[in-house]
């Protein structure tokens, strides 16, 4: 019997595998429109990388824009992050989210980056093209980051970042929805310009021949990262401690691939959960979820229950003292660039050329533009003919 609506898929894949070939090609058709300029697209005169992916859930596009943020910010780079933002519910758009504002207005992820980086300009719009013009009248960035943004092409990018899973690149790779979980077919893959996996060292050796054999045509680097716990956080009061020294701990999780998180937790803590509370992704917690699992960790003998970061923004001052969450570090794994190749070595020279094509235009436009009105004749010459 299938559990998840990724078993429902593969059960019944010969089915849908046809509506999967009709959605498919409205997506390869939008595609051609907006490269052949038949839908309007808007450019910024900032860099505009997307962070986005071929399916849905669990790729790591949300540590991924965190890490582009705190790069900018390290480099002092003004930078705005455009989301649709997933089931937020704002009362008015673009919404700019701060870090006081509410998850159910704002959306778990949004809030989330927002609090990490206070200095950015977070804005909320499905219209990211409206939302784009705001952030450049308001806040003048260097760098836009479109979250969620490989298929969103009504805006102008100038680096395509595609994350996949490991499962894109075996069962999954080329199931089209409703037949699987990718948005567009294989061929969308052209528009990348690196290719992020979200997989340690190890299982990026055991993908090498995946990667190799449907990856590699597309001529593009292939660079892959995991999320490393380096500690546990209490979500009500800012508390860290290294581990739960070996004490009964409840896990729950509302995000788009919670075996991953259990196989996190049981890496990092040596043991695994006495119960995993499974709820869907950008599940909106309420006070009765709080209380049944206060009450559910009390009758497990557990002292704690462990969530992730997304979850803890939801969950926010609905949590008691045994609510913990992690501290997550990105780390850049492997490559086929070659084992010390480096994703942000990459990307310091993607920017940096970037700038320096941004600068030559600008001293072009200059020098045309300064030609242009010298051999343009006087008023008072004019005058005089």
């Amino acid at each position: 019997m299938p559990e998840t609506v990724t078993d429902l898929q593969r059960a019944l894949y010969p089915l849908l595998r046809p509506f999967s070939w009709v959605y498919g090609g409205v997506m390869r058709v939008r595609a051609e429109l907006y490269r052949r300029g038949l839908l309007p697209r808007w450019e910024a005169s900032a860099l505009t990388v997307s962070v986005g992916n071929i399916g849905w859930g669990g790729s790591g596009k949300t540590p991924v824009a965190d890490w582009l943020l705190g790069w900018a910010e390290s480099k002092s780079i003004p930078v705005a992050l455009l989301t649709r933002g997933y089931r937020a519910k704002p009362d008015h758009l673009p919404y700019e989210v701060k870090p006081g504002a509410l998850a159910e207005e704002a959306g778990d992820e949004p809030l989330m980056l927002a609090r990490a980086h206070e200095k950015t300009l977070v804005l909320v719009d499905p219209d990211r093209t409206r939302a784009g013009k705001l952030a450049m009248r308001k806040a003048h960035p260097e760098l836009i980051i479109l979250d969620d943004g490989f298929q969103h092409m009504a805006v102008q990018r100038h680096v395509n970042l595609v994350l996949l899973r490991p499962d894109d690149l075996r069962e999954g790779w080329n199931r089209v929805i409703p037949a699987g979980s990718w948005r567009e077919p294989e061929a969308a893959l052209k528009r990348a310009d690196a290719f992020l996996i979200k997989v340690g060292p190890k299982g990026f050796a055991l993908l090498k021949p995946r990667i190799l054999e449907r990856l590699l045509r597309f001529g593009k680097p292939v660079f892959s990262f995991r999320l490393a716990p380096t500690g546990l956080r209490s979500v009500v009061g800012g508390e860290t401690v290294r581990d739960f020294e070996g004490e009964p701990y409840l896990l729950a999780t509302g995000v788009g691939d919670p075996a991953q998180v259990s196989a996190t937790a049981e890496a990092y803590l040596g043991y695994p959960p006495k119960r995993h509370r499974v709820f869907r992704d950008h599940h909106t917690y309420s006070k009765q979820d709080v209380l049944d699992l206060v009450q559910e960790a009390a009758q497990l003998g557990c002292a704690a229950i462990l969530c992730t970061p997304k979850d803890a923004v939801k969950l926010g001052a609905m949590c008691t003292e045994i609510f913990w969450q992690f501290d997550l570090s990105l780390e850049f794994g492997p490559s086929t660039l070659g084992e010390k190749a480096k994703f942000s070595t990459w990307w310091d020279r993607r920017y940096d050329s970037f700038r320096l094509r941004r600068a030559d235009r600008a001293e072009h436009a200059a020098d045309y533009k300064a030609r242009h009105e010298a051999d343009l004749p006087s008023a008072k010459g004019d005058d005089n003919g």
